[in-house]
């Protein structure tokens, strides 16, 4: 183990807590109360994800959690992905959790039917999972879009990238799709539509960046012919 690797670890797990205890605070408090079970529920379903797929990475790719915690300092980054990777994983979801929680306190949006509600939770179930897969199968996961020559980068088509070549991003836009319905709070849509924009244009930008500058990635991209939905795109 490189000798900053666990100072880097702890960075990378301090942010983490940081993050996902911000996202539920933000949430509750713009609601005005925490008596909120999908809140509740949406916020296990996250801290569950995250600590699952970090512990997961660091005993299958240790020098992964290494990568992540100084995403802030790597260098070929472009600079495209330095501004929506803020809009992705920061800027949007916050955004998306205070409307929703100001909707939620407001009563903004009409009663949305148990069923449908459920199904959203499911669906929010499952693009975590996803994502949690893609981030176990795949070595160089890293945080910021970049060719990672200093490990040895490779292309990765195991695990859900058989089936698609983004399945981390497949999986926040059906939970980012689904969360303003399971959470009643159908307002949230309005960022949330925004968020998904920019990580639909972050898949696009990315896949081009790897066509270019990781050996392998074109004929990868020749048999896996569909970035985020199977037979659709």
């Amino acid at each position: 183990m490189a000798k900053n690797q666990p100072k880097l670890i702890a960075r990378a797990v301090i942010g983490l807590l940081f993050y996902f205890l911000l996202t539920p605070a933000a949430l509750f408090l713009f609601a005005g109360t925490i008596e909120w079970p999908e809140a509740w529920i949406f916020t296990i379903l996250g801290f569950a994800s995250a600590v699952s797929s970090r512990l997961a990475a660091l005993v299958k790719f240790p020098d992964l959690l290494e990568e992540r915690g100084r995403f802030t300092r790597l260098e070929n980054v472009p600079s495209w992905d330095r501004w929506l990777v803020g809009v992705v994983a920061l800027y949007g979801p916050f955004a998306v959790v205070i409307v929703a929680g100001l909707d939620h306190r407001f009563r903004w949006s009409p009663e949305i039917i148990l069923p449908l509600r459920i199904t959203a939770g499911l669906f929010i179930a499952a693009g975590y999972a996803m994502a949690v897969w893609a981030m176990v199968s795949n070595r160089f996961f890293s945080a910021v879009a970049r060719i990672q020559e200093g490990r040895g980068h490779f292309v990765v088509d195991t695990g859900p990238y058989r089936i698609i070549r983004h399945p981390a991003y497949a999986g926040a836009l059906a939970a980012g799709l689904a969360l303003p319905i399971f959470l009643n709070a159908l307002w949230a849509f309005v960022p949330t539509l925004l968020t998904c924009s920019a990580v639909v244009l972050r898949t696009y930008l990315e896949d081009q960046l790897l066509k270019h500058g990781l050996a392998g990635y074109t004929e990868y991209a020749r048999r896996i012919r569909h970035r985020l939905v199977p037979g659709i795109w």
